[in-house]
């Protein structure tokens, strides 16, 4: 089974470069089989990882922000792959 664990966070104004310059230098544990990182209007960050895992396997996940970075609380949700039948 695949399960993408996507890390979504929002930047406090007019640092949405340094957030994201902050999210891709973030190393993980172990590898997973994918990482993407994007950039969205608002400053918002997003990190999805791929994973050969279940949808309650423990996994590794980028963590929170310092706070003078992110506007808010990290977004996190999980998603497991399906057939495409």
């Amino acid at each position: 089974m695949t399960v993408a664990l996507m890390w979504e966070a929002r930047a406090v104004d007019g640092r949405g470069e340094e957030l994201l310059a902050w999210a891709r230098a973030q190393e993980l544990p172990r590898a997973p089989l994918r990482r993407e990182t994007f950039r969205a209007p608002q400053d918002r960050v997003l990190v999805i990882t791929w994973w050969d895992a279940g949808l309650d396997a423990e996994l590794p996940e980028l963590p929170e922000p310092h706070a003078e970075l992110a506007s808010r609380a990290v977004h996190r949700w999980r998603f497991e792959s399906v057939s495409s039948d």
